[in-house]
């Protein structure tokens, strides 16, 4: 579960070489090699030329993502790293999955950019569909707020959902791993209002203390460790308290783990990791599940 080799998906625009340098604070949890992809989509080319899909115009995408390769490339060289360049046209998410399992990436690391309310109801979001496909785990890096700022080291103070489920404390397993990158987790268990026996301050207390007992047990496992940990239960829904908790934490990242069942009725309703990756300013760090 070490992160050797990240796997770095950009259209420029939304992800950019400023990112790309936060995330090399990995290096200190045994990254080493940064493989970059650029997926020049068939509909991207026609919307540069007001017309009809043009292999050339495909041609010259290809040009100006590989002059930008190059430079970020002589970069990481200099930092003593490995560097490897995917520019391709096709789909995105199928490219990436390709591209991903042919170099045995350890993490994806995509952007989330706009998609019209009627491409999300009829396709569903680029992000839903790697984060339903992908096996490996996956960062959906924005820039914090309305900022457009990229944080300097964005593994620093994570807030970890914990529910208790196989997938949140694979989600676990997977920050340990992280300890020389992260200075102070925040872990969080949001109760439902559903989970309540009664709505007396008296019932709610004790919610309160049977959750955070539950979250002892995984603080402890951190603790021991090295990483630092503070938690935190609140009530009511999952995605609206997940957002809070991360602002009030002064968090730099979300992390989630997810089952990765994809059934129907998630693409209408949505399952809360992917819901928190389309929607939260903050980056968001998913970590697959798929049973042993």
């Amino acid at each position: 579960m070490e992160i050797r080799k990240l796997l770095f998906v950009t259209k420029f625009e939304e992800l950019g070489f400023d990112a790309l340098q936060s995330l090399l604070t990995l290096r200190n949890a045994h990254l080493e090699h940064v493989v970059f992809m650029n997926v020049i989509e068939r509909d991207e080319v026609a919307m540069q030329r007001g017309l009809g899909y043009k292999r050339s115009e495909a041609v010259r995408l290809r040009e100006r993502a590989n002059i930008r390769f190059i430079d970020w490339a002589e970069d990481l060289f200099e930092q003593g790293m490995e560097v490897g360049v995917y520019i391709v046209v096709g789909n995105l998410i199928p490219q990436v999955i390709i591209a991903a399992e042919k170099e045995d990436a350890d993490l994806i690391v995509i952007g989330c950019r706009d998609q019209s309310k009627l491409e999300m109801f009829y396709s569903g979001s680029d992000i839903t569909e790697l984060l339903k496909r992908s096996e490996r785990p996956v960062l959906v890096y924005k820039p914090m707020a309305r900022s457009g700022i990229v944080l300097e080291k964005p593994f620093e103070k994570p807030l970890l959902a914990v529910d208790g489920s196989p997938a949140s404390l694979r989600a676990v397993q997977y920050i340990e791993k992280l300890k020389n990158v992260v200075n102070e987790v925040h872990l969080l268990y949001v109760a439902s209002p559903k989970e309540l026996k009664g709505t007396s301050n008296l019932n709610i207390q004790q919610l309160r203390k049977e959750k955070r007992k539950e979250l002892e047990k995984v603080s402890e496992g951190l603790e021991d460790k090295g990483i630092r940990t503070r938690s935190h239960v609140y009530i009511g829904d999952t995605v609206e308290e997940i957002e809070r908790a991360a602002r009030e934490c002064q968090s730099t990242i979300i992390v989630m783990g997810s089952s990765g069942r994809a059934s129907w009725i998630e693409r209408w309703i949505g399952s809360t990791p992917r819901t928190i990756a389309e929607r939260s300013p903050f980056p968001t760090l998913i970590i697959p599940y798929q049973g042993d």
